[in-house]
């Protein structure tokens, strides 16, 4: 293990200056003070300190913000063309891509995640994902067809896609400003206005995004920006009766909550991208030079704190060894350092709640019996910062917490197995369903596992391939509803059946 890289690169003027300036609320294109007139701190994950101040908005603030974007929709956005929706989207994806670089280090500086992901994958992602849903604002499309009971001469039916209304976007902190554009970037192009409530943990990308959605032309209310606590404003946006819908992307247990919220007031519309437990699965016969790799940034990238990391490895016991220890030797290797160095490779958890989090399963773990292969609760203890180093457990069982529980930092049980024909219901064993990985050169074998694999996305000899065009969601406890393609914007629209009689 390398020392910790602490040489942050210099900040752009533009994002120096947008740290030190007063935060603000975004409703209906103008920055206001909170009603409640309080501020929450944001820390910076590499050395603990304050960061920031955001607003703590609250359930006035989210009422004021629901009113403007539905008067939005009501008015301007729903008078508005698709075509000239789309000229505000592509305008907006335009400048994203201007201010690259600072986005990228906005980022990595508000959530510990490297520079390097940050440039390679958070903002270009979102660039293409703005242009991919501007597109899409011009390409929804109903349909006619005969009734089965009448004669096709005796009525002319058709049916209308038509926009669900105001949704409110609830952002985890891990990916801020891909997962803010993953729901506001398909919403707008339905034709919906939006609430977001990004997490209090990171929300700066989220505010300076707000700049630029003024620049890019989009009229006020259209997109509206409440920081502040999950348990006031997210809960008012979640409970509030003139949301149409929710877009959650967090935990299992808030989802829940959400859930709850959403039958209390008006049984919202809700897409819900939840907790997982994904396996990584590697047969005996995988071609390792890529297998091992992969297996390893399935866990370890962005430090584990990815929904769909592969946090569960279940290795062919013939090569069980020499994975683990590729595994451990590629975790070794990592250079652990602020995320703004360019040498980093794995940076600082978002928070010390989330370090202290993760360093609890840890311990658990260890309690239950589990052997330490590399890492552990006790390495970087003396560091500033929230840094966690990469650890790997073995002689586990399913009924460890290590085993069953989302942990979100990075931690990986690796697990042997015999049958091939079993592995299927071993990595089943879980309340989650969100993705998993397969490694074999016998593409029969892992076209049969992943038809019975019980996930929502399945990588074989590849992990995390994302794309706009590839609908993303989860089974059971994963969530509900898709992300990205043409499920991920007729997701905000409802169906509307309309007949007349001729």
């Amino acid at each position: 293990m390398l020392p910790i890289a602490n040489r942050p690169i210099p900040l752009l003027p533009e994002v120096e200056s947008f740290v030190k300036r007063p935060q603000r609320l975004f409703i209906a294109n103008t920055f206001v003070e909170p009603a409640s007139g309080q501020m929450i701190p944001t820390e910076n994950p590499a050395t603990g300190d304050v960061l920031a101040h955001i607003p703590a908005g609250d359930k006035e603030d989210i009422d004021r913000a629901v009113a403007a974007a539905r008067r939005a929709f009501e008015g301007d956005w729903r008078a508005m063309s698709p075509t000239q929706r789309a000229a505000c989207m592509f305008k907006l994806a335009d400048l994203i891509e201007a201010h690259a670089e600072a986005f990228a280090q906005l980022e990595s500086l508000d959530v510990g995640k490297t520079i390097t992901s940050a440039r390679a994958v958070d903002v270009p992602f979102t660039v293409h994902l703005w242009r991919y849903y501007a597109g899409w604002a011009t390409k929804l499309y109903g349909k006619t067809l005969d009734l089965s009971l009448a004669p096709s001469d005796t009525f002319f039916s058709y049916v209308r896609r038509e926009p669900v209304g105001v949704v409110g976007c609830i952002i985890p902190w891990n990916y801020p400003l891909a997962q803010v554009s993953f729901k506001i970037a398909p919403a707008l192009a339905a034709g919906c206005t939006t609430v977001v409530k990004p997490a209090e943990q990171a929300s700066l990308t989220n505010l300076r995004l707000a700049e630029l959605i003024v620049e890019a032309g989009f009229p006020p209310g259209v997109v509206n920006i409440v920081t502040g606590l999950g348990e006031t404003a997210g809960a008012a946006l979640a409970e509030h009766p003139d949301v149409n819908k929710i877009s959650f992307t967090g935990s299992t247990a808030v989802g829940k909550l959400i859930m709850q919220a959403a039958g209390r007031s008006n049984l919202k519309r809700l897409t819900l991208e939840l907790g997982g437990k994904s396996p990584t699965i590697v047969f005996a016969d995988a071609n390792m030079e890529e297998a091992i790799p992969t297996a390893a940034a399935a866990i370890f990238n962005n430090s584990g704190q990815v929904c769909n990391a592969g946090s569960r490895l279940y290795v062919q016991r013939n090569v069980l060894d020499r994975v683990v220890e590729g595994v451990a030797d590629y975790a070794n290797r990592l250079q652990i350092g602020v995320g703004l160095d360019e040498r980093t490779q794995l940076g600082p958890l978002v928070t010390h709640e989330q370090k202290a989090r993760v360093l609890s399963y840890m311990k658990q773990g260890l309690q239950d019996g589990a052997r330490v292969v590399i890492g552990g609760p006790d390495l970087l203890q003396d560091i500033p910062g929230n840094f966690v180093h990469p650890t790997i457990f073995m002689n586990t069982t399913p009924e460890m917490s290590i085993v069953r529980e989302e942990i979100f930092g990075p931690v990986l049980v690796a697990m042997p197995f015999d049958d091939p024909d079993e592995i299927a219901s071993v990595a089943n064993q879980t309340h989650y369903g969100l993705a998993a990985t397969i490694f074999t050169r016998d593409i029969s074998l892992a076209h049969r596992l992943a038809a019975r694999l019980n996930a929502g996305a399945i990588w074989i000899n590849c992990f995390g391939v994302f794309d706009p065009n590839l609908p993303f969601g989860g089974f059971k406890q994963s969530g509900m509803g898709r992300e990205f393609s043409q499920e991920g914007i007729e997701a905000f629209t409802e169906l509307k059946a309309v007949t007349v009689k001729l």
